[in-house]
């Protein structure tokens, strides 16, 4: 069975990804227009009406603005906790079909298990997704699994245990103090609140974490992304990666540019 995860789009004005298990069909965030989001699957042979559900880490536009289309096309179940989704649907005048859970349980929807978190972030409820599927006894669906980790201002005990258990990691390296700094177009306001604990995680932040768990984790492959188009670059990712990979032989990174119109960075398993 086909197996892939294709993250269509990942920076601080937009998210989203998908991830085809073989038997289901999700996306993860829809930090898109619906229209957007529809071109992007398109471009991998997929579209909204072969999702089987959308799952959303928090209300912020850059990771949910494409519900209001998606709910137009199609009747597919949205999973969010109550505050994401109470916070959503304020600004919606037509029916979502809600599926909620509740932030820091673990919950099944066809052969996926998922379990959800706490991040500190500046959003009502924010959460960080594991996914899990597969079968060890199943030749052709073995175990595997993803953490879904962007938008937090650290890095907690919990949130760094539940990151060690997979194989694949999606997480954020959103800016560079000092390109924050210099950056005119963010009041002073703003940029403490991006370096705060509720916040985004620097570069270094980033680095200095995944050095520190990689050494006693599942982790294979990671992404690093949500860069900043203002306030980061690739080859300041970049640099911090290659570290990282000459220290833990065989693993494998990819920075995800922010400006690219089309992010297709796929993986198959």
């Amino acid at each position: 069975m086909e197996q892939n995860f294709v993250i269509l789009g990942s920076s601080s004005n937009g998210n989203a990804a998908f991830l085809n298990t073989g038997t289901t069909k999700i996306l993860i965030d829809a930090g898109f227009s619906g229209k957007q989001i529809n071109e992007r699957l398109h471009e991998i042979g997929e579209s909204i009406e072969s999702l089987d559900a959308v799952f959303l880490t928090h209300e912020h536009n850059d990771h949910s603005v494409g519900i209001r289309g998606i709910s137009r096309r199609s009747s597919i179940p949205i999973y969010a906790n109550k505050d994401t989704a109470d916070a959503i649907r304020s600004k919606l005048n037509k029916p979502v079909n809600w599926k909620l859970f509740q932030t820091g349980t673990d919950f099944k929807f066809k052969d996926l298990t998922i379990r959800s978190y706490s991040l500190p972030h500046d959003a009502y409820d924010p959460v960080g997704f594991n996914f899990y599927w597969g079968n060890p006894e199943d030749l052709f669906s073995r175990p595997d699994s993803l953490a879904w980790v962007t938008d937090l201002g650290y890095i907690p005990e919990h949130v760094k245990e539940q990151i060690q258990k997979v194989h694949t990691l999606v997480i954020e390296s959103n800016f560079d103090p000092n390109l924050l700094d210099q950056d005119l177009k963010r009041p002073w306001s703003v940029k403490q609140r991006i370096k705060g604990r509720h916040g985004h995680l620097s570069n270094e932040a980033t680095y200095l974490f995944l050095n520190s768990i990689l050494g006693e984790s599942s982790i294979k492959t990671i992404y690093l992304a949500h860069l900043s188009k203002d306030c980061n670059c690739v080859k300041l990712v970049s640099k911090n990666s290659e570290l990282l990979k000459k220290k833990y032989s065989g693993l494998k990174i990819v920075v995800i540019d922010p400006h690219q119109e089309f992010v297709l960075a796929t993986k198959n398993f």
